[in-house]
């Protein structure tokens, strides 16, 4: 199967995903997850419509990003203090947020770099961190009090990988949204949901899917 045959299996999954629970299709972003994937088979991707990509290393984002200036490329994997400069340099978009200095280390460096970030806080309810990161709920007062109202570095919303035994942790995570959104009285975006569980991710309410396999097809270590 190539690529815009999958794309299309994967379209037609999420509006029959859609159509089950009553959503619109339109308000669901796909965010194809390009890790490990050749720039050709991007550019193939950026063919069909797609402009924005998912990484999860900084090094192979940032060369990507370096290739092809035209696309976006939004940082899902965790990120360490020592390559905050090179992510904000390359990425369009920083998905994993998930602790205080993290937060004040990328606060100082937009400003003397001058760029604008959107970011996404990386949250955990599962005790899944030490395997993949993200904050806990306990911890997040801490981490929105070291983000503040930075301009360079709006708040978009909540990114999670919750563990896949867990049926209702898409339910969690959109009952989490509603309470974050009333605290900070602000509209926050979702991004759950993969290859694997996107309809789960979609009835709980997913405003965003990071989709791999389903999309590119098996990853070339």
């Amino acid at each position: 199967m190539n690529l815009s045959e999958r794309v299309a299996d994967l379209k037609a999954r999420i509006h029959r995903a859609c159509e089950a629970v009553g959503r619109d299709p339109a308000t669901l972003e796909l965010l194809p997850v390009s890790k490990k994937q050749p720039l050709a088979l991007i550019r193939e991707a950026a063919d069909l419509g797609f402009t924005r990509f998912g990484e999860n290393y900084v090094q192979e984002g940032a060369d990507k990003a370096a290739q092809a200036p035209d696309l976006g490329f939004v940082l899902l994997g965790p990120l360490q203090r020592n390559k905050a400069k090179p992510a904000l340099q390359h990425f369009t978009e920083i998905q994993s947020l998930d602790r205080p200095d993290l937060a004040e280390r990328l606060r100082r460096l937009a400003e003397e770099l001058a760029v604008t970030r959107p970011v996404w806080i990386q949250v955990d309810l599962w005790d899944e961190a030490t395997k993949l990161g993200g904050c806990t709920e306990q911890d997040l007062p801490d981490l929105l009090a070291a983000l503040g109202d930075a301009p360079r570095l709006p708040l978009k919303g909540l990114m999670a990988i919750p563990p896949p035994e867990n049926e209702g942790a898409f339910r969690e995570l959109a009952d989490l949204r509603e309470r974050l959104q009333q605290d900070l009285g602000r509209v926050l975006r979702l991004s759950m949901g993969m290859s694997g569980d996107l309809e789960a991710a979609v009835a709980a309410g997913s405003d965003q899917l990071r989709i791999g396999t389903a999309f590119f097809g098996e990853r070339v270590y």
